[in-house]
């Protein structure tokens, strides 16, 4: 810190000093993302940045405002009065800033012709739900964005930057959905199956249970919103403390085929020849699935029924194709596969 600044605490009603000259929209925002998720890690994860990158943008706002804006602990990021002060003032501004933005992009929307922008995690029926969708809608100009974080997608729902975004939440670790965005949950409770190498002891099981993959390694993605709290929360649960590797899951699934790792993976995933999908026992691991949209100013309802309809389709030929799962959905008699009178899921 500045030894000229130390101690100062600065009125932000009056005039301004020359520090908060150099205050710009993005450091607000990074302020607010701070105070409204309460942790440095969820606020970097909310603005698509890494958390030493956040915590260096943080610092250089304090060393130019003298004082402390908000106390980091164990538990998390607890604003000081002076940061109560800044975020009382700033979330005004970035509220009139995004309504400016969403007011733009409807205008430039309403005068470019049907548009529909969606988002969403990673998921095998992305795919298929946005053929769908161009096949339903083929006067409108679609556009994606996937991306590994639920936050951030829906936080582009909320700022009208997208339509819509299919997204999945972990078990036990609930996203934060924005004030205005409501949601259609898909899945309630989608269990997470295991990939593993066809030769690991465990893939002549029909289900396989955590002891069994105690002295494995695991493979995380930590960017994933929740992915490594929830996994390490089952397996402590379960009492086995297995080494855990992180990295993104394609790399999971190329490390699978050498069997250097088990890695959890979604239960619409087919089985390949180098990799064998089971389900864990008891289906410990799970997620809830959920499409997000915004009513004011946002899609049609006739057009997030379209949407949702489609996404259904897709989730349900998918849930179809993957043996093991659509087992377990016919035995609970799920309304995802109620099938026609020729065996096959209704259309």
């Amino acid at each position: 810190m500045d030894p000229s600044h130390a101690g100062v605490w600065y009125d932000l009603g009056a005039a301004p000093y020359p520090p908060l000259m150099e205050l710009e929209v993005r450091h607000l925002r990074a302020l607010c993302a701070i105070g409204d998720t309460g942790s440095l890690h969820a606020a970097a994860r909310l603005l698509g940045m890494t958390q030493p990158s956040l915590t260096a943008q943080l610092r250089r706002i304090e060393n130019a405002l003298g004082a402390p804006l908000f106390v980091r602990g164990r538990t998390g990021s607890r604003p000081t009065p002076l940061g109560l002060t800044m975020l009382h003032r700033a979330r005004p501004i970035m509220a009139e800033m995004s309504a400016l933005v969403i007011d733009t992009q409807a205008e430039a929307v309403r005068s470019a012709g049907p548009h529909l922008r969606i988002g969403g995690t990673a998921n095998r029926v992305i795919a298929d739900w946005v053929h769908r969708l161009r096949a339903r809608l083929p006067h409108t100009d679609t556009y994606l964005r996937v991306d590994v974080s639920a936050t951030s997608l829906l936080e582009m729902v909320a700022a009208g930057q997208l339509d819509v975004a299919f997204v999945h939440e972990v078990e036990g670790f609930p996203v934060r959905v924005p004030d205005g965005v409501h949601k259609r949950v898909l899945v309630e409770r989608e269990p997470q199956f295991i990939a593993m190498s066809p030769n690991h002891p465990a893939a002549g099981e029909p289900e396989v249970k955590l002891a069994d993959l105690s002295d494995d390694q695991w493979m995380v993605d930590p960017s994933v919103d929740g992915e490594w709290e929830g996994l390490r929360e089952v397996l402590s649960a379960a009492g086995i403390n297995p080494r855990i590797l992180h990295g993104d899951y394609l790399t999971a699934t190329h490390m699978v085929a050498l069997a250097e790792v088990v890695t959890p993976c979604q239960p619409t995933s087919r089985p390949r020849v180098e990799m064998a999908i089971r389900p864990l026992y008891d289906d410990p691991l799970a997620v809830r699935l959920f499409l997000a949209y915004r009513p004011e100013n946002g899609p049609a309802p006739a057009l997030i029924d379209a949407v949702y309809h489609e996404l259904e389709a897709a989730y349900r030929e998918a849930a179809w194709h993957a043996v093991a799962y659509r087992q377990r959905l016919l035995r609970a008699d799920s309304p995802l596969l109620r099938a026609d009178g020729r065996g096959r899921p209704r259309p």
